[in-house]
């Protein structure tokens, strides 16, 4: 088949580089002009997507925002796994996201919407509280602009206020405080083919901060451990109840729901109407069947027997400066262009992610530094973790750094969502 992928930031390029490996024609096309390299020389691409659209037989968007041009292919009879105007905005509308999960029978916890950083560092000291601060609109993808509240009566969160009301007032239009929940974070997600959810669904644990510990900025994930379900309690009490929605809202492709578990029951935080990242990449490592031909039977609405490994998946991210943070100065003096070594061969555990391959060589490209993530897989937690650390130790890239404990809560959080008849 032809694929063509249209993505803003390539961040789907180790997907397509793998449709392509299965032996399809691929076309990726990169929108920002900074991230323009990034594939080059393992993936061929063009400018004007929508002058491709027509040669393809499946078109995948790899980032929520783009519901008119996927509707527009729809409408047309193009097959599309992307967004649609449903799932945009049940992402990117915080208010429209919780009261959806909330209609659809979950208890959501309590949360206040701001556009001005003083009037909700008012409510706070009016409300002493633990909260957490996250942007609405396409700012929540500035992980670094979410904060997780620490104090008990909300002083750190202030003082966070007042940072982002200097550094980033004009990136910030509007945000959510919410109540602090206390238990284990988990999500759960699968495919859904614009009428059903299709194959078994992965329920996945975000290392999200920075430093071992979850300790540092906030990165967007650092790693994340999995494994796959056939439906259970985690499904039928989020995604399950979710489907008629996603399914009036026209939606194709991955839809995750991220909540805290705890001895009273479920809380879902938010929702992800996308692939995730590094999500997606380590669900190469437990899915056996052919990426392509399960892209397009989410893009037609068509049924799929989804095989996946059993036992669990772990990824590690290997990054480099100035990541988490946007700095073109820095990546060029740091990190542009540096060669990508092997101690010894990685295998299907390599995962290029802003890297190029140039004159037989793994470059990094693009601008953000979120060089690689290394895959392993095993029958136990700690196999895989094991079977990724030691991909990882083969890998050199200059300046890199990457997290060592990813999948290591699960000896704690597994025991509780098992004693809590989650899993």
């Amino acid at each position: 088949m032809k694929f063509l992928f249209v993505s803003h930031e390539a961040l789907a390029v180790d997907l397509a580089w793998k449709v392509k490996r299965e032996g399809h024609e691929v076309l990726f096309a990169v929108g920002a002009k900074s991230e323009k390299d990034i594939g080059d020389g393992i993936l061929d691409k063009c400018d004007d997507w929508e002058a491709k659209a027509e040669w393809a037989d499946v078109v995948v968007f790899d980032d929520v925002g783009r519901a008119g041009e996927a509707e527009r292919l729809r409408k047309k009879g193009k097959a599309v796994v992307g967004p649609s105007p449903y799932s945009d905005r049940l992402e990117l509308d915080r208010d429209f996201g919780q009261d959806e999960l909330r209609a659809a029978g979950m208890n959501i916890l309590p949360n206040w919407d701001f556009e001005s950083f003083d009037a909700a560092a008012a409510f706070i000291r009016e409300k002493p509280d633990r909260y957490v601060v996250k942007p609405n609109g396409k700012a929540q993808n500035e992980k670094v602009l979410s904060y997780v509240g620490q104090e008990e009566d909300g002083r750190d969160v202030i003082e966070m206020l007042e940072h982002f009301k200097r550094g980033w007032g004009s990136k910030i239009r509007s945000f959510q405080l919410q109540k602090h929940a206390t238990g284990v974070e988990v999500a759960i997600g699968a495919y859904f083919n614009g009428k059903e959810f299709v194959g078994p669904a992965c329920v996945n644990f975000e290392h999200k901060k920075m430093c071992n510990g979850n300790i540092g900025p906030s990165t967007g994930e650092m790693g994340t451990s999995m494994f796959w379900v056939n439906k259970g309690p985690l499904f039928e009490a989020t995604l399950a109840r979710m489907a008629p929605r996603l399914a009036a809202g026209g939606y194709h492709g991955y839809f995750d729901v991220n909540m805290i578990a705890s001895g009273r029951g479920l809380v879902p935080l938010e929702c992800t109407c996308r692939f995730g990242y590094p999500t997606i990449n380590i669900q190469m490592e437990g899915v056996l069947s052919p990426w392509g031909e399960f892209l397009a039977a989410i893009a037609k609405g068509d049924p799929y027997a989804l095989r996946t490994k059993r036992g669990f998946q772990i990824g590690v991210v290997l990054a480099v400066p100035p990541f988490p943070f946007v700095d073109a100065d820095a990546f060029d003096k740091y990190s542009r262009d540096a060669v990508v070594m092997f101690k010894k061969p990685v295998g299907d555990g390599f995962h290029p992610c802003d890297m190029k391959l140039e004159d037989g060589d793994w470059r990094l490209a693009g601008s953000s530094g979120y060089a690689a993530v290394i895959t392993g897989d095993g029958t136990t937690m700690e196999e895989a973790r094991r079977e990724a650390y030691n991909k990882v130790k083969a890998v050199m890239i200059p300046n890199m750094f990457y997290r060592t404990d990813i999948g290591e809560r699960w000896r704690e959080d597994g025991d509780r969502l098992q004693a809590w008849g989650f899993v």
